[in-house]
């Protein structure tokens, strides 16, 4: 069991770091902090189109994807945040 020692601060000064996961080459791009997750956007994927706030096709952006920082139970990292290798 992996012993939880972060804080806000720390996952804030991921933001903008690149790096590997699963396979694509993505970078990250916010903290959520009511998770916490990171969100990563995933730049090596094929763009997906965004739609406005009415559902119209607006324009392609990157594919992202959130990683939550703990598992379910709030008390281990997530095995999706480990996966990226931040040193934490």
């Amino acid at each position: 069991m992996t012993a939880i020692d972060i804080s806000l601060e720390q996952l804030r000064t991921c933001i903008g770091q690149e790096l590997e996961f699963d396979g694509q080459h993505c970078r990250i791009i916010e903290l959520l902090e009511d998770g916490p997750a990171l969100v990563l956007a995933c730049t090596s994927s094929s763009s997906v189109i965004q739609p406005n706030q009415y559902g119209d096709a607006t324009r392609r952006v990157d594919q992202t994807r959130t990683i939550n920082v703990l598992s379910a139970d709030g008390e281990t990292y997530h095995a999706d945040f480990l996966k990226l290798n931040l040193g934490f």
